[in-house]
């Protein structure tokens, strides 16, 4: 860091600038450090509630799904499906639907969300990027679940062509910007789409929807079942800590996982907060850098507190595991199971969506 004549310190680097701007932030309003009073805890969870929509700013105008099946793959139990449908005027989203052979009646089913990489082709096992245990919807739909995995935008098939010195996620947020939206919201309201399309299937039962995913597919997972109350049981993995903590690791968050001024305004553990008394699981590996497992830690010890004053302290979970970045399932295949088996079993699934979700 330079001096001036006087022997000043002056700064050049704008990650120094954005670090200092960091540390002076803090939360308007933080969930309550004592929650033991539902109606407080209610009243903070609707100004919550009221900031989230805020920053998501508006959604599109809903089009009909029109959801079409373009071939299907008998696979190792279950049959996998190429879908497509539509989420607004200009956009459609390509999936793999994965129904099991032996599924004759209406049950549980999942929202399979990947992370970065290849998009859904990694989360059915269809492409390799050696994280482990990355193929979760196969894993899933071996284990009896109808599965949905859509590609997120600038994902597998949503993929437009960049130059390489040039990453998707981040120049699809300056095109976000420029018209006054932005990519987590879009993609927020496909994944509400997704669970449409799994709402309608006849093997499906609505009031047992599950929604998992790792990484990016962990944020879309907390937010969405934050947003959306027909997620009836969510797995949050390699995710689940703090915003301001991510914040200090260099290149950590892409261009798809902010809003503007979220800092100071809503973090993991208020979107949690949201989530609650629905069941939601938490996997943090031990070496995951990227998302420090004493962070995580700390913010699930203070989401039991909301989940204990609901009554629910049985719903959430937190699997600390060894390992890095990566999905875990040891607790999260037993845990969907518990939840998603019985039709009403996660208490409000089923309910009234928020803003316009149904």
């Amino acid at each position: 860091m330079p001096a001036d004549s006087g022997g000043r310190q002056r700064n050049y680097s704008p990650w120094y600038s954005w670090m200092v701007r960091l540390e002076r932030t803090r939360h308007s309003d933080p969930l309550p450090g004592h929650v033991g009073d539902p109606a407080s805890l209610d009243e903070w969870r609707g100004r919550c509630r009221g900031r989230l929509e805020e920053m998501l700013g508006p959604m599109p105008d809903p089009v009909p799904l029109e959801l079409e099946t373009l071939d299907s793959t008998p696979c190792d139990g279950y049959r996998r499906d190429t879908v497509v449908f539509d989420t607004e005027e200009t956009m459609s989203v390509p999936a793999y639907l994965l129904v099991p052979d032996d599924r004759s009646v209406a049950g549980p089913a999942v929202l399979a969300i990947h992370g970065h990489g290849p998009g859904k082709a990694e989360a059915c096992g269809l492409e390799r990027t050696g994280t482990p245990n990355a193929d979760y919807a196969h894993q899933l739909a071996q284990r009896g679940y109808v599965v949905l995995a859509p590609d997120l935008r600038c994902f597998g098939e949503r993929l437009d062509w960049n130059p390489p010195d040039h990453y998707a996620c981040d120049t699809n947020l300056v095109h976000a910007v420029m018209a006054g939206l932005n990519p987590l919201a879009q993609n927020l309201w496909d994944m509400a789409r997704a669970l449409d399309v799994l709402e309608a299937h006849p093997l499906v039962d609505p009031a047992r929807l599950g929604v998992v995913g790792l990484s990016y597919g962990g944020t879309m997972t907390l937010f969405l079942a934050a947003w959306d109350r027909r997620v009836a049981a969510a797995v949050v993995s390699g995710y689940f800590s703090s915003w301001a903590e991510s914040h200090k690791m260099p290149w950590n968050m892409c261009g798809s996982q902010v809003m503007p001024g979220m800092l100071g305004r809503i973090e993991h553990v208020d979107l949690g907060a949201l989530v609650a008394p629905r069941p939601l699981l938490v996997e943090t590996g031990v070496e995951d850098d990227l998302f420090p497992a004493p962070v995580a830690t700390k913010g699930v010890e203070r989401l039991l507190a909301v989940y204990g004053a609901l009554g629910a302290p049985e719903r959430l979970v937190h699997d600390v595991f060894a390992g890095g970045h990566e999905w875990h399932g040891v607790e999260a295949y037993p845990f969907l199971e518990r939840w998603l088996d019985d039709a009403g079993s996660a208490g409000s699934a089923g309910a009234a969506g928020l803003a316009g979700i149904s």
